[in-house]
């Protein structure tokens, strides 16, 4: 019977529960994504040279364990506030309040037990997609790493059900305490909240000085060290609950006083409601806007590790390909990347000497990078003259050189001393391209030929690292995990978030139905009232989803010690979090307007 009861409460709330539900769903199959990663060792270990690598990631998975927690907290708010006047009404038709409990246990325990299975089989096909979408269109090498992982399924369903079930055994506690008429009427109970105005304008001082001191103390953090990032995690976390507690209230209130602003269709209303739950929402906003922070870093950080890839293969060498003995080389193909720079260079070598032409380097100087104090790096040339007897500067050629030419004596000279060596003639072909990533794969190709027809640059094992190509391949093995997580846990923290704020504006969606239904009595228009939920829900979103973003922009300053432009093409992280942050409001507003305002027939 009870349970009879609890799916005929589900029914008659379905497009409600549907959007808990999904919401619920997502929650568990965000969790799956993680732990895939953070179960599975031997991906994490093949991808990263960070031996603490596994430390971090069991770091995150509680971090991740607490954003979860708070995440149910609000979806079950959310869940008790639809149901909670139901069950009262059926505690005065004579239902006893243990019953009442035991119907609030299963529902909340069979809701939970649905989405987290539905959940880790949808986090399983994302964990497909993801992996599948950064490994073909970022180029990730990503090695050890697969989507179907039953110790991930396990953790997942163990933890959700222990959630689930605190959950349940929470709500059945509090519901069958409470009396009738609390259940009936508590929300419209209203919060008194008086705030003086000379305290709240030292408190938003306060506030914006310690965020100010934070982002300098993230600026200097070469100089401060440890010092500025304990300081700095301080002072921005507590300028940023300041910055909801007051200044935004503040703002409010100083915007209510302009009668040109305040007495403008419904933004009275507007102002009043949005200062009220700044009051209620200033943890969860400050929650928001740090972990939107963190996650939008992680993004950004993420991204910056692939632009830096290309940087550093181009630092090893300024040549895009080196064919050594290029007389084996179908020229058709290296004439087929539309060469910006094709130069040839004979020779000829003994068992411990290599003859080159003066006049082909005069004609066609070598390049080689010289490296700066400030880790810049410039291109510097050498002709022929200069090199004859700079033993410094015929590095240009060795770096160029098969590995058992290396250690060969480089000798200058003219052609007619060099018609008179009885050696066979062979090329050393240098190769640039207009766009090397663009011409990544035809490049590897010849790479690799290049690699058959001269054995003895494998013959330890190792590539050579004349090749840009071999360099690009070994730096993005050794960067693709920390990307490749950037990304991942970046998605998965931000969806976690909004889906975070979404539900808490929801749980107090009931508390607000019988003020719009007095405003659409007294004659407003829906419009007007939806206008107004619209403004008001994206202030909600907008603060700490702006604030996070300021939060990333002076912390990027502390990777400048590992990223040579920490703030290149920022706007794809920012447009992802954005599109993401986007789509859920849009999902909050539907769902609010939905809650609140009494559809006209």
């Amino acid at each position: 019977m009870l349970v009879k009861l609890s799916l005929t409460g589900l029914k008659s709330r379905l497009r409600d529960y549907l959007v808990l539900f999904s919401g619920l769903i997502m929650a568990a199959a965000i969790f799956y994504m993680f732990q895939s990663m953070a179960s599975n060792e031997a991906f994490l270990k093949s991808n990263s040279l960070v031996s603490s690598i596994v430390f971090i990631f069991y770091f995150g998975t509680v971090l991740l364990s607490i954003i979860t927690l708070v995440y149910i907290f609000y979806a079950n708010s959310f869940l008790m506030a639809m149901r909670q006047k139901d069950y009262g009404m059926f505690m005065m038709l004579g239902a006893k309040s243990k019953k009442i409990a035991q119907m609030i246990f299963i529902e909340t325990f069979l809701i939970g037990i649905l989405a987290t299975i539905c959940g880790s089989i949808v986090g399983l096909g994302l964990t497909s997609v993801v992996n599948h979408l950064l490994t073909t269109k970022l180029n990730i090498q990503i090695q050890h790493f697969s989507p179907l992982n039953g110790k991930a399924f396990l953790v997942t369903v163990v933890f959700f059900t222990i959630l689930f079930l605190i959950a349940a055994v929470s709500n059945a506690t509090v519901i069958a305490k409470k009396p009738i008429l609390t259940l009936l009427r508590e929300n419209q109970t209203p919060l008194q909240v008086k705030r003086r105005k000379s305290g709240l304008f030292f408190e938003a001082l306060l506030g914006v000085i310690l965020l100010i001191a934070g982002y300098v103390m993230m600026d200097q953090l070469m100089v401060l060290q440890l010092l500025g990032i304990a300081g700095a995690l301080v002072t921005i976390v507590l300028g940023t609950y300041f910055v909801f507690h007051s200044v935004i209230v503040f703002i409010l209130s100083m915007l209510k006083k302009v009668d040109n602003i305040a007495f403008k269709k419904l933004n009275n209303f507007t102002l009043s409601q949005l200062s009220f739950r700044m009051q209620e929402y200033t943890r969860i906003l400050s929650m928001v806007a740090m972990l939107v922070a963190l996650a939008l870093g992680a993004l950004t950080v993420g991204l910056g590790f692939r632009n830096e890839i290309p940087k550093m293969a181009n630092a090893v060498t300024p040549y895009d390909l080196v064919l050594n003995n290029a007389q084996k080389v179908d020229q058709q193909k290296v004439s087929a990347l539309n060469p910006t720079t094709d130069v040839n260079y004979q020779f000829k070598e003994d068992a411990e000497n290599m003859y080159y032409l003066t006049e082909e380097f005069n004609q066609n100087p070598i390049s080689t990078h010289e490296f700066k104090q400030d880790r810049s790096v410039k291109v510097k040339k050498y002709t022929g003259s200069e090199m004859q007897n700079n033993i410094t500067a015929q590095d240009a050629i060795r770096s160029v050189e098969l590995p058992d030419q290396q250690s060969k004596e480089v000798h200058l000279v003219s052609q007619a001393e060099f018609d008179a060596i009885d050696q066979s003639i062979d090329k050393l072909q240098l190769v640039q391209v207009n766009d090397f990533l663009k011409q990544l794969k035809p490049i590897q190709a010849l790479a690799h030929e290049n690699e058959k027809n001269n054995p003895s640059i494998d013959e330890d094992g190792i590539g050579s690292f004349s090749q840009k190509v071999s360099a690009y391949n070994s730096y993005n093995i050794m960067f693709s995990g920390f990307e490749f997580m950037g990304f991942f846990l970046g998605l998965a923290f931000l969806t976690m978030l909004a889906s975070c704020l979404m539900f808490k504006i929801l749980s107090g969606a009931y508390s607000d139905v019988q003020r719009y239904r007095m405003l659409n009595k007294i004659g407003a228009r829906q419009s007007l009232l939806k206008q107004s939920i619209r403004r008001e829900i994206g202030v909600l979103f907008l603060g700490p989803g702006f604030l996070g973003m300021v939060h990333v922009l002076f912390g990027l300053k502390m990777f400048t010690a590992f990223l040579s432009d920490p703030y290149q093409e920022l706007w794809i992280p920012f447009g992802i979090f954005f599109l993401l942050y986007l789509i859920y409001y849009v999902i909050t507003v539907w769902m609010y307007t939905h809650l609140v305002i009494e559809q006209q027939e």
